[in-house]
């Protein structure tokens, strides 16, 4: 897909990955739509680049919500062409019995829940045009356990076969469903991780971790290559992904 001129919706766009993924797609040409709760980042994002980026504040776990930001998307700009779902939350980080229950509901809500509501909502509009990208952000924890991480891990897993199912449903309509595994980023996320210091990623080093630029390119270069990469999930720590995106 040329992306230029295509319309771009990216969640969880006030920080990290999201606020990175905004400069990227903004510069291969893409209409951009950023959604977050906190309406103050995201219009000061938005307001780096004039009529490009439209900026609608909002919790991704609500479901009218989501409804109306693919509406409003469209009536904007025209389309809905890719839909990035990136927002994610990390708490509670708490071995089972220790975790507070809303917590634990509240990250499912937004992980699994905003992955499934967005993708929803995005569909009819994409099958009518024939074509369309979902690109979830996954995580290592999707594949292997990590003490403290019940539901962060459990929530990946389920936006994994998320990907797979939209994949094998709506594939032959002509709509790329995959997933990054960016691995560890430097972002505020890897931070609170630290802080925890529970199981060996808080043990990291911030220099171990690769900046948000690096999975922001590699989501683009999904996008241009999407058919190649359609029902897949990729990960960043694959030396021939960074060597194609220019970070290797």
């Amino acid at each position: 897909m040329d992306l230029s001129g295509k319309t771009v919706l990216i969640t969880g766009a006030s920080r990290g990955i999201g606020e990175a993924s905004v400069a990227e797609f903004a510069a291969a040409g893409a209409k951009v739509v950023l959604t977050a709760r906190s309406k103050t980042e995201i219009d000061r994002i938005a307001a780096l680049y004039g009529d490009q980026v439209l900026a609608i504040a909002g919790d991704i776990a609500d479901p009218a919500f989501v409804t109306a930001l693919i509406d409003q998307t469209v009536a904007h700009f025209g389309a809905i062409d890719v839909v990035i779902n990136n927002a994610a939350a990390l708490h509670p980080i708490a071995r089972v019995e220790d975790a507070d229950i809303d917590a634990w509901s509240k990250l499912i809500d937004i992980n699994v829940k905003g992955v499934f509501y967005a993708a929803k909502a995005a569909l009819p509009h994409m099958m009518k045009s024939g074509e369309g990208i979902i690109l979830t952000v996954s995580s290592g924890a999707a594949h292997n356990p990590l003490e403290g991480w019940s539901a962060y891990c459990a929530s990946k897993a389920a936006a994994a076969m998320m990907t797979r199912s939209l994949h094998l449903e709506y594939g032959w309509h002509g709509i790329s469903s995959m997933g990054l595994s960016p691995g560890t980023v430097a972002t505020q996320m890897q931070r609170d991780i630290k802080a925890s210091g529970m199981n060996p990623v808080s043990e990291l080093d911030w220099s171990d971790h690769v900046p948000p630029t690096w999975p922001a390119k590699a989501m683009v270069y999904m996008c241009e290559n999407a058919k190649k990469f359609a029902g897949q999930e990729l990960a960043l720590r694959d030396p021939d992904l960074r060597k194609a995106i220019g970070v290797a």
